[in-house]
């Protein structure tokens, strides 16, 4: 497992993906759909940019992302009956376009607090090193409190978004989600979350 993980890393840091190209992996993972057409001279030709967030993009721009994301191999085309392409993300499009996702994710604030705690605490081996620093790096960020190296809190509902994470750097074995009534430092933490 740690060898595959080591190779995949490596390979996607060879990886040049630009703005762009992420967010075309980013729409086709989230199943935006793109009308093309293929033409022997110039590759793909867009047809239809039938969402708006196609639109937001240059079309040149657009199909030189498809172009270089074709022969990156991270996505593929399957042909219609009526004559159109359907781009698909292979399995490797489909983590990348997931990590590009990661950089997007954020934690609702309710209006109103629960009263639950929800405390994050992982015992990661040492070979998992990256992922360990990008877990707490992304822990921070995300605005949870650092309670100590490998144990982070915050007031707010976040499985989904901890499985999410969780998932994507690989560590799913050797993460927790605790959610509790009270701690020992409940006012401290009160007033670091301003509730």
């Amino acid at each position: 497992m740690r060898s595959e993980i080591l190779k995949n890393q490596r390979a996607e840091s060879r990886l040049r993906i630009g703005q762009i190209q992420r967010r075309v992996l980013v729409l086709l993972y989230a199943g935006l759909a793109l009308s093309l057409a293929r033409n022997p001279r110039t590759g793909f030709k867009i047809l239809k940019l039938a969402h708006k967030e196609w639109q937001k993009i240059n079309k040149y721009n657009l199909q030189e992302a498809i172009r270089k994301l074709y022969q990156s191999k991270l996505i593929k085309y399957k042909q219609n009956n009526d004559g159109t392409i359907t781009l698909v993300l292979n399995e490797k499009g489909k983590k990348l376009a997931l990590r590009y996702n990661l950089d997007n994710i954020k934690i609702n604030k309710p209006e109103r607090w629960d009263n639950l705690w929800r405390i994050v605490s992982f015992d990661i081996p040492e070979y998992y090193k990256k992922g360990r620093d990008a877990l707490s790096s992304k822990l921070k960020q995300l605005g949870f409190y650092p309670m100590q190296k490998s144990v982070f809190i915050l007031p707010y509902d976040c499985k989904k978004e901890i499985d999410f994470i969780t998932e994507i750097f690989g560590l799913r074995p050797f993460v927790r989600l605790i959610i509790a009534k009270e701690t020992d430092i409940d006012l401290d933490l009160k007033n670091k979350f301003k509730l």
